[in-house]
Order: structure tokens, then sequence, then C-alpha cells
């Protein structure tokens, strides 16, 4: 079972129900979205100052495994970890949990790939950026 370092609480919003009354299926790859992004932030490899553009990463892969459903006013928090990093990719495990109980509502994996988007190409995953993740992770190098 993962370990994951690092949560980010997430506002359950009106809209992003379907009309099932839970959290539409596709909403959940924003909520990893939305903990990736302060994970990076928290890292320092981003700040909020920054264009969207200038964040290098591009989602090359997703998996979603749906546990449980979520819904409006629920209290969840998604969890963060950098599981492996390659030259010009990473794979990234992430959940979706209740806040209040702990329990996983979803789960799943995403492969982000290092990118230079003015330029319109991968690049090499930043050094500064592979040291903080690989310290905050507890990574080996290998």
């Amino acid at each position: 079972m993962t370990h994951f370092n690092f949560y980010h609480p997430i506002e359950v919003r009106y809209g992003d129900l379907d009309p099932q009354g839970h959290v539409n299926n596709a909403k959940h790859l924003t909520y990893f979205e939305q903990g990736r992004i302060a994970y990076m932030i928290a890292l320092g490899l981003f700040t909020k100052d920054q264009s969207f553009m200038e964040i290098g990463v591009i989602l090359a892969d997703a998996h979603i495994a749906y546990h449980e459903p979520i819904h409006f006013g629920q209290k969840v928090k998604v969890g963060v970890h950098v599981a492996k990093l390659g030259n010009k990719s990473m794979t990234w495990e992430q959940n979706i949990v209740d806040a209040e109980t702990g329990k996983v509502l979803a789960k799943g994996e995403v492969v982000m790939v290092t990118y230079d988007y003015r330029a319109g190409k991968t690049i090499p995953i930043p050094p500064e950026w592979r040291k903080k993740i690989m310290e905050f992770e507890g990574l080996k190098v290998g």
C-alpha cells in the first residue's frame, strides 16, 4: 500500500455533481490535478504567480479506480505520491479519501511528462525538481 506524505483538501462543489447526486467521474481527474499542483507548489517546483504554460508537465496517461461515491459537502482530500522518476516522465500515485474517516473513495495513477510548451517537445526532468521530489518522497537513485 502506498504511503502518502502529502494531502490537499478539496471542496466538493455543487457543480461537480452529476444527475445521480454524486461527484461526476470526470471531476476526479480535476481533483487529482488540484492535488498535483498543490504538491508542486509545496515543494517549490511551481508558484502561484507562474503561467500554466510554465509548469513544464503534460498528462500522458491516467487510470482511476472508483471505490465509493463522493457527495456534495463531503470533506475529502487528495493524496499525492511520486512513485517513480524516469528521464522525462514521472509516475504519480494518487487517492481521494474521506477527510474524516480516511476511507479511500478513489485511487489512481497518472504519468506526467516534463514538457517545454514553447518549443513543443518533451524535456528531461529538471535536476532541481528531481532532487526535491526524491528528498520529499525518500526515493533512492537507481
